[in-house]
């Protein structure tokens, strides 16, 4: 791109300056984000071209970058740079800039083709840059400049070119949600190259509680990819400050729209930008940590969302959930205590790739960090969490920072039950060591299959390893802090290479940390549930309690069971039935109880909930201490729905998608929205509203849009009704060039 000068400045000494952003951001890989603002990352160099009214003779061209209002070279916010370098600068000075000229230059007539470096140590965000040359001053450039993880010396290298095309570059990904036994696979467009990202990034960063403070202290901070993270943490979640969401975990969904709803993050960042930043309705753990993604990503920071199921949230830093079952003649209900610490379903957070010199020198806590913007307790007074080094959790070096006894108690903390009986008093149920932290999974590189993490957090469960770091972690034993406590056996196998393991989506959870633990005490009543057929939203739900006596002789006993609507953060929402029997038990064979819950008695829970919880209590009056429990989470799968894209999609033309729903239920679907968006696709997502649907109808519907991006993009559907909430699907399409046809911005408008 290249700027002549006005008439007036005809005798000026430069004619023009071409900051080449097409080339630049292309060597940089931000052309995806635009080929008209230059933005480069920190580490490399770009090229400027200079065109001077007179030959250049080896006097000195006077270079200044500059960053922020308060520009300091001691803080590095401000270089000055010289071509040839001749410039004396501070011994303090930090972060200073290179120039050198290329090859290709032409001196004697003036043209200067000139590559700009700035430091791999350089603080990210806006810049100016400006030159001097005989007395007089230009502007060259205004420039973003982002993390580079292609340059070796940068805080956030990634030496692996796909995890870089996956953790950077991917504009599309997978959350799972769901719970342990129903791994979900939820399609997310993360868009962090849609238009205004960079001013929305750029904006998150300056309305930061630490930039309102002090914005010079804050400027020179971006340097560390430690600081950035943590700001980016704090300022997804609204709580505190002008961050982006504001996360609710029940309705009502007053003046904003479910969680649910949202498939992408730059239509709620989009929204935060166009409202004046204010934030957006509503979010949950996968959303804000969806939204931050996309952030990271877009700033350069690797990074991905990780789903840790069956979650804890310990606020009393004892390493112990603590969960009570009511049990009386109403049915055995889970009573929450104590609403601050329970277990999750899921819970979803960032892990994003940086150096940790600040933990240790020889880089041994270097890789994954966990951030997390959820806001669930406060770090430093800030809604915030991490980074938490990855490698410190299975160590179990709590004491390191950031944060990082919360997330060691989010995935290994025990669990310990109680029966409220009907008198009050309380029974104890033996510990769970296992249940914490399970299938902790994220979408593999280069597809959309699942892998699975929890390696990397946790030894094998019931191993001496996994014991005796937890009981490091416990008893806060810091004089192994520094990782001297490690043994090589043979556990250490389990996290070479990332520990990573790719499994198919969904489906049920397998045991892929393999291990037992041995019990000297086995349960003389053994139970668990058995599942007769796939739990499908509209069906009927249909499982088994199979019951197997361990004890001689014919056993007598009772058995309550019953279904709870949960939210997926382990907050009980409506009962939904109870039955209550009695059985007789032979000695080692297997009694099943069929457990049927009606659509007619789960429908309008389910609407509110995320998932059952079955519960069964069994009482053997007969024999001390004869309380046993047994629970599963239920996740009903959402009823079929396809869409798909017919014909060649190219930029620029119209193109026909289909959606295609079948109503499963005997009763008439109402208020039925469909929704559209996929980066690429829809600038905006686009609303279709649909007529009511009678019982087992099928609905068929056409729709036209005009892509805007080549390449592989994802178009992502939300069908909503009466008694279905955010039924989603998605379709993959290959968008092509169009290079002879032109189309004008309002007839694109009309077609959207």
């Amino acid at each position: 791109m290249c700027y002549a000068l006005p008439l007036h400045w005809e005798r000026s000494v430069f004619q023009d300056v071409d900051f080449h952003p097409k080339i630049n951001n292309t060597e940089h890989r931000t052309s995806e984000i635009s080929e008209r603002q230059l933005i480069v990352r920190r580490g490399q160099a770009f090229t400027v071209t200079v065109r001077l009214y007179q030959p250049f003779n080896g006097e000195p061209l006077i270079f200044t970058a500059r960053t922020g209002k308060h520009a300091s070279e001691d803080r590095g916010t401000l270089s000055v740079f010289t071509l040839p370098e001749s410039v004396s600068r501070s011994p303090t000075a930090k972060a200073v800039w290179r120039v050198g000229l290329d090859g290709s230059s032409s001196p004697a007539n003036g043209i200067l083709k000139l590559a700009i470096l700035p430091p791999p140590e350089t603080p990210i965000g806006k810049w100016n840059l400006m030159v001097k040359h005989r007395d007089q001053d230009r502007h060259l450039a205004t420039l973003t400049l982002l993390f580079n993880p292609w340059c070796p010396d940068d805080a956030v290298f990634l030496d692996d070119e796909d995890q870089r095309q996956e953790y950077v570059m991917n504009e599309q990904g997978i959350v799972y949600t769901g719970s342990g036994n129903y791994i979900s696979p939820k399609l997310w467009d993360y868009g962090q190259f849609e238009e205004d990202m960079t001013k929305i990034c750029l904006k998150i960063l300056d309305l930061n509680l630490k930039h309102l403070a002090d914005p010079a202290d804050d400027d020179s901070a971006r340097c560390n990819v430690v600081y950035v993270s943590r700001v980016v943490s704090a300022m997804i979640n609204s709580s505190g400050d002008r961050g982006v969401i504001t996360g609710k975990w029940g309705e009502p969904y007053d003046n904003g729209v479910p969680p649910t709803h949202w498939n992408g993050s730059h239509a709620i960042l989009n929204k935060w930008l166009q409202s004046g930043y204010h934030p957006v309705k509503y979010g949950q753990c996968w959303v804000f940590a969806a939204v931050m993604c996309s952030v990271l990503r877009l700033l350069g920071i690797p990074c991905r969302t990780v789903t840790n199921f069956n979650s804890a949230h310990d606020t009393n830093k004892n390493l112990t959930i603590e969960e009570y079952y009511e049990y009386n003649n109403n049915g055995v209900k889970v009573r929450v205590k104590e609403l601050s610490e329970r277990i999750w379903n899921f819970h979803v957070w960032v892990e994003a790739w940086m150096k940790r010199p600040d933990l240790a020198a020889d880089g041994s806590y270097d890789g994954w960090q966990v951030l997390d913007p959820t806001p669930q307790e406060k770090s430093n007074g800030v809604f915030c969490l991490g980074p938490a080094s990855v490698k410190a959790i299975l160590k179990g070096n709590v004491d390191l920072t950031y944060d990082t006894p919360f997330v060691f108690a989010e995935v290994n903390a025990d669990c310990v039950k109680w029966i409220v009986n009907k008198d009050g008093s309380h029974t104890k149920l033996p510990s769970d060591t296992k249940e914490v932290g399970q299938s902790i999974s994220t979408k593999a590189v280069g597809s959309l299959m699942r892998s699975d993490l929890t390696n990397t957090y946790k030894y094998r469960e019931g191993t001496w390893k996994e014991r005796s770091v937890f009981d490091h972690a416990l008893n806060r034993d810091y004089s192994e802090a520094d990782g001297s406590g490690d043994t090589d056996d043979d556990d250490d196998e389990a996290v070479k290479d990332g520990g990573q393991k790719t499994v198919k989506n969904g489906g049920k959870k397998t045991d892929e940390n393999g291990g037992k633990e041995p019990t000297p005490d086995d349960p003389q009543l053994k139970l668990r549930f058995k599942e007769v057929s796939k739990p499908r939203n509209g069906k009927d739900v249909k499982l088994k309690l199979v019951l197997n006596s361990q004890m001689r002789g014919d056993r007598a006993v009772s058995i309550g069971i019953s279904v709870q609507a949960m939210t997926y953060n382990g907050q009980p929402f409506q009962n939904i039935q109870y039955e209550r029997l009695e059985k007789m038990l032979p000695f080692g064979k297997d009694v099943s109880v069929s457990i049927v819950v009606p659509f007619s008695a789960y429908s309008k829970a389910m609407l509110h909930s995320d998932s059952m919880k079955v519960t069964a209590v069994v009482i053997d009056n007969c024999i001390p201490n004869g309380t046993y429990l047994a629970e599963t989470d239920i996740v009903l799968l959402d009823p079929p729905i396809t869409v798909s894209v017919s014909g060649v999609a190219r930029v620029n033309q119209e193109t026909m998608g289909q959606l295609v729903f079948t109503n499963p239920v005997q009763e008439t679907l109402q208020k039925c929205t469909l929704t559209l968006s996929g980066s690429g696709l829809w600038r905006e997502p686009f609303e279709i509203q649909i007529a009511d649907m009678k019982p087992n109808t099928k609905m068929t519907v056409k729709f036209p849009f005009v892509p805007y991006k080549a390449g592989w993009k994802t178009l992502m559907a939300d069908f909503d009704c009466s008694l279905f909430r955010d039924i989603t699907c998605s379709c993959t399409v290959n968008v092509q060039h169009s290079p002879y046809i032109y189309i004008p911005e309002q007839e694109m408008c009309r077609l959207r």
